[in-house]
């Protein structure tokens, strides 16, 4: 087997840190004051995140505070209008100006928190840097570029894979040729480390990748086909620490 040259990461729940961004919402939803459950949010995180996906030219503007904004904004839209009914009345109660404050709070929160591991990401990634070419295959909303800059990573990448870009998501394997492709690498000396499994190791696995997942509480517990991952890790930490 060939020697690993190369480093694909995924962004969302990677590189920003350890917990998929629903999660992570949550969390601040709570943090806010808004009881909601992981179940309750995740129709309304998945028709922000489908909104985005849709709104590419408008959102490839974007840093991180308003991509953050425009998703908080649109899920407190669908939990106004289809959420529980309690919540819905206190989402209504409160008025625009209510709903804005909750948006601007939550916002504040999920990005004082993504730049905290991105942060932490940026020290992993530099000590990679000289072994490595790295890489970014992400499921993202056009944008991903512009929030790389901001944090100071672009630099260390190589290619950057964002799916509202390319035109194809995960686990669609074209994703992942796109990136090797544009690193001028092939399938089998590249390594894909992201948190899921079905989405980041089981696409690149059948293209002939190493392939290492990166385990959370949040995601452990639906796990998946654990098969498809050559190595699990617990922190991105441990990528450094890993022999090919």
């Amino acid at each position: 087997m060939a020697q690993v040259t190369t480093l694909l990461f995924d962004f969302g729940g990677t590189l920003d840190g350890p917990a998929h961004w629903l999660d992570r919402f949550v969390a601040q939803y709570r943090a806010a004051g808004i009881e909601i459950s992981r179940a309750e949010l995740d129709p309304a995180f998945d028709y922000a995140t489908r909104t985005g996906y849709g709104a590419t030219k408008i959102v490839a503007r974007f840093g991180l505070v308003d991509l953050i904004r425009f998703l908080v904004g649109h899920q407190l839209e669908f939990l106004r209008r289809d959420g529980a009914a309690e919540l819905r009345k206190r989402l209504e109660d409160g008025g625009a100006s209510g709903r804005h404050r909750i948006v601007e709070t939550i916002t504040s929160s999920f990005v004082s928190v993504t730049r905290a591991g991105l942060e932490h990401s940026h020290g992993v990634l530099s000590a990679m840097k000289p072994r490595y070419k790295l890489g970014i295959v992400s499921n993202f909303y056009g944008n991903l570029d512009r929030i790389l800059e901001e944090t100071h990573l672009d630099r260390l990448f190589g290619a950057i894979a964002d799916s509202s870009r390319v035109g194809i998501f995960k686990p669609d394997p074209g994703i992942f040729e796109d990136a090797l492709k544009r690193l001028h690498t092939t399938s089998g000396s590249a390594a894909m480390i992201g948190d899921s499994l079905a989405k980041d190791c089981a696409p690149a696995k059948k293209l002939g990748m190493r392939t290492v997942w990166l385990r959370t509480d949040s995601n452990n517990s639906a796990a998946g086909d654990t098969s498809v991952a050559d190595r699990t890790i617990a922190s991105l930490d441990e990528v450094t620490e890993l022999e090919w």
